[in-house]
């Protein structure tokens, strides 16, 4: 790569200001897919399946019929160190879930009532697993044990075709009760509203592209969703500690991803900056996928020269990436007060990848910002918490005064007397 596309800004530079504060993102829809998401998902609603198969071929370039949108239930075999890296992965993914299973629970509370909570698994979700430019087993790995460890009965995966047998696999050994190969918006739009072929959902799980993203924000209310993860995206803060060529091995593997990634690096160390530019050069045009790190290198890679650590971290706050690298000293004390990021990877032998893959918590994450309002997915989200409430008659004579003169503040009378009339038999004896 002769050239260095990516964009640099320096501190002591003019407007430097202005730069960063662009940084401070919100996710927000895009306002020029509203309208075009709207009509794919109206499309699915009139049409069904057959709009579904109509998609496909005009986006994805595959004949579909609507007898097969559905895959076989067969499982491929991949070659034996596919199995050995998925089953590993799958191993490490399911205890990590295992450790926040939700529990029910019941307490008295201070008048004497019985008070607390009980999880039941969703019955019915439907997880979304990008297809496109690579086959992500990453995120079949990542969403789909997470449903199987929670006891949800049927987990529906809608990939974009032609599916990947070795997708197939990790899918049906993750625990896939039902795979379509139906991608895009009308995949959500179909989870959302069911099809003849794909019965509707309670609740939309996973990442996707723009479309995808907005077309879950526009299912709302139909369904339940989990947050709204979009392209890749990583924040790297590193100082004198830290190897420029595993930054730039970092920058460019979230690079790679291709369109709508963004990559940010932040130092206050010059000569580190310069020497990750050295690497990115050096490394870039030694990869395969030349053309997706060639458009992000160019439209959404930032570097960052800062005059300390501090401010690194106040431009990551604001940015709010899914995955922050801390390649600094004192990097454990720094995450402690770090907030809005999907997830933290410490220190210069924890890549980003190997929380894409293996480490156990699920790299779907937030993005886009949003991070400072969401957190990742977890196992918790796959279940439905019900709040439980039972007073014995002395526990609600109890706080009846309480009752009564909140319930005289609102001006509802009936709920007032829902509480008096249960005890006027006994004011009568």
């Amino acid at each position: 790569m002769s050239t260095k596309p990516w964009r640099v800004l320096r501190y002591n530079q003019p407007q430097f200001a202005k730069h960063v504060a662009a940084l401070n993102r919100h996710a927000e829809p895009a306002a020029t897919r509203i309208g075009a998401v709207a009509e794919i998902i109206a499309a699915v609603r009139k049409e069904g399946d057959d709009a579904l198969v109509k998609f496909a071929k005009k986006w994805d370039g595959v004949d579909l019929s609507r007898g097969n949108l559905l895959l076989p239930s067969r499982t491929p075999q991949p070659t034996p160190a596919v199995r050995a890296a998925v089953e590993y992965a799958l191993k490490n993914i399911r205890t990590f879930s295992k450790l926040r299973k939700p529990r029910s629970w019941l307490r008295l509370n201070r008048e004497g009532a019985q008070v607390g909570e009980k999880f039941d698994p969703l019955e019915r979700v439907g997880i979304y697993v990008p297809g496109g430019t690579a086959p992500l087993i990453s995120t079949a790995l990542m969403t789909v044990p997470l449903a199987r460890e929670a006891g949800v009965r049927e987990i529906v995966v809608v990939t974009p075709p032609p599916v990947n047998e070795t997708m197939v696999y990790a899918l049906r050994t993750a625990g896939a009760t039902e795979i379509f190969q139906v991608g895009g918006a009308q995949a959500i739009a179909a989870l959302a509203y069911g099809t003849a072929s794909i019965a509707r959902v309670q609740k939309i799980f996973g990442p996707g592209n723009a479309f995808v993203v907005e077309a879950k924000r526009q299912v709302v209310g139909a369904v339940a969703i989990d947050q709204l993860p979009g392209p890749s995206e990583v924040a790297v803060v590193g100082d004198e500690t830290a190897r420029a060529d595993f930054i730039a091995a970092d920058l460019l593997a979230q690079a790679e991803h291709g369109a709508g990634s963004q990559v940010l690096f932040l130092t206050a160390s010059p000569k580190l900056l310069a020497a990750v530019e050295t690497e990115l050069a050096q490394q870039a045009p030694k990869l395969s996928r030349g053309k997706h790190l060639a458009e992000v290198l160019e439209k959404s890679c930032i570097l960052v020269l800062v005059e300390d650590v501090g401010e690194a971290i106040g431009i990551v706050e604001d940015f709010a990436p899914e995955h922050l690298s801390l390649v600094i000293k004192d990097a454990r004390q720094w995450a402690a007060h770090i907030r809005n990021v999907g997830a933290i990877f410490i220190g210069n032998f924890s890549p980003v990848a190997a929380g894409d893959f293996i480490a156990g918590p699920s790299h779907v994450l937030p993005t886009g910002g949003a991070a400072k309002a969401f957190s990742g997915l977890t196992i918790d989200q796959f279940y439905r918490r019900t709040s439980i409430v039972e007073y014995p008659q002395r526990a609600l004579h109890r706080v009846r005064p309480h009752l009564e003169s909140l319930c005289a503040v609102e001006q509802l009378d009936a709920h007032a007397r829902s509480v008096t009339i249960r005890f006027e038999e006994e004011e009568k004896k």
